[in-house]
């Protein structure tokens, strides 16, 4: 109970942020620095992939989806991105599969808070 509690009150201060980084992150997009725009977009498709696909914080929804090409969403994704760039998905599990190895190895998936 003491960590659900403590999870809203967080995600009461942190979604009143993410939508104010969204904003600013379009407008970013739009014109600003290239790197703060795929910093944005990059930690924005890990809040999706951890969210909405429940996959690791640590990962893309390409490279996640790689990992479970087998489930019906995962086929969408990678249909979708080899549209855009042939191989995409393969190419980002490969990068960002030591990551998650490294982050499992540790133990950063488990509860960190009471």
């Amino acid at each position: 109970m003491k960590e659900r509690l403590a999870g809203f009150l967080l995600m009461s201060a942190i979604v009143p942020m993410a939508i104010a980084g969204y904003l600013l992150l379009v407008v970013v997009g739009l014109a600003g620095s290239t790197a703060r725009g795929r910093a944005g977009v990059r930690a924005l498709d890990h809040f999706v992939n951890a969210t909405l696909f429940n996959g690791y914080a640590w990962e893309s929804v390409s490279s996640h989806a790689w990992r479970a090409r087998e489930k019906r969403w995962a086929k969408v994704v990678i249909r979708v991105t080899d549209f855009f760039q042939r191989g995409h998905c393969q190419r980002a599990n490969k990068r960002e599969q030591p990551l998650v190895d490294l982050m499992l190895a540790k133990g950063l998936h488990k509860q960190t808070i009471f």
